[in-house]
């Protein structure tokens, strides 16, 4: 399945040299200033975890992981990861991060059964982060401030990305509008959830949604999350408007990460409290890991708003349906 958008007189603003010149100047650029704002520090990180540790994001639960056996390793199963949001948190123990300091890393993900569109590719490349915080940091405002810190940071790289490539006249706004899910669904009661985030983000171009995977007054969540790594009534994804798509367009999933509470509370919502016998989950509900908050943002994602570019093919490498190949080579939309 594909919902290819060809956008009416869409023109690349880079031939294929300067895409690439400018797919680094984001990463570099973006990566320094985020690492040094939120005091991160790069780690390594995994391709594939045993597919028995609970480690792998289940994503909305249903989207199947790629798995592989390993000769060398009998009775062992090892699974391509989806993102690293429980991984970081355990690793940030491992690695004896103190409280105010974080980790980045460059994950790589296999997402088989995503819905390919424009901004969506089985390839999935992002900076995966987590910050160790305090019991009292849990709360919404400290989760609105490191929104802002990432915002401010996008929309400065996005600055130095015009100043550095005149072609590129992509702008965007820091002014973050902040609003919850069910405060979403009282101002738009008969739309969609999809629906109610265009009409919002249209608005206010640059938004915070928060407190997703809660169910909302019609008894079903705006958009699935795994129960267990964030806490539903802490997370939130970034969000800005794509006047090119005249779409939504998330750069960041992210969250304050569940404590022991909410983690049986979110288990027994989701009807998963079997993985409380896992080892990530054990070790969370004796209190052995810290209290963080974390997220992923979208590298591609980001090339793809900063140069204004209309598919995300044109700034990753990916596998595509012929539909899609043959008609973006026919509205010139150059596929890497």
């Amino acid at each position: 399945m594909n919902r290819l958008y060809i956008p009416n007189g869409y023109v690349s603003r880079l031939d294929a040299y300067k895409t690439q010149r400018a797919i680094e100047f984001v990463k570099k650029n973006f990566e320094a200033e985020f690492s040094e704002a939120m005091n991160l520090k790069r780690v390594s990180a995994p391709l594939f975890l045993e597919g028995n540790s609970g480690l792998n994001d289940n994503l909305n639960g249903v989207e199947r992981p790629v798995s592989f056996d390993i000769p060398a390793i009998p009775c062992e199963n090892a699974e391509v990861v989806h993102s690293l949001a429980k991984w970081k948190r355990l690793a940030l123990k491992r690695y004896d991060f103190a409280v105010g300091k974080g980790l980045y890393t460059d994950m790589n993900a296999i997402r088989r059964d995503e819905t390919l569109d424009n901004l969506h590719s089985v390839y999935v490349d992002q900076w995966d982060w987590e910050k160790v915080i305090t019991a009292k940091e849990r709360n919404l405002d400290y989760l609105k401030a490191t929104v802002q810190t990432i915002v401010d940071t996008v929309c400065r790289t996005s600055k130095n990305l015009c100043q550095a490539f005149p072609e590129i006249d992509v702008s965007l706004s820091n002014k973050v509008a902040f609003v919850t899910t069910s405060e979403l669904e009282a101002m738009y009661p008969d739309l969609t959830p999809s629906q109610r985030e265009k009409e919002y983000v249209k608005a206010h171009h640059t938004i915070c949604l928060m407190q997703i995977g809660a169910p909302l007054s019609n008894g079903k969540p705006h958009d699935g999350r795994a129960p267990d790594y964030d806490d539903w009534a802490l997370n939130c994804d970034i969000i800005f408007y794509n006047s090119l798509l005249d779409c939504p367009f998330e750069i960041s999933s992210m969250g304050i990460r569940v404590d022991k509470r909410s983690l049986l509370s979110q288990l027994e919502s989701a009807g998963c409290l079997d993985r409380k016998e896992l080892p990530f989950h054990k070790m969370l509900l004796c209190d052995e890991l810290p209290l963080t908050i974390g997220g992923g943002i979208g590298q591609s994602r980001l090339c793809m708003l900063l140069m204004g570019c209309a598919h995300i093919g044109e700034v990753q490498c990916s596998i595509w349906d012929k539909d899609t190949q043959n008609r973006c080579q026919e509205a010139g939309i150059r596929l890497l």
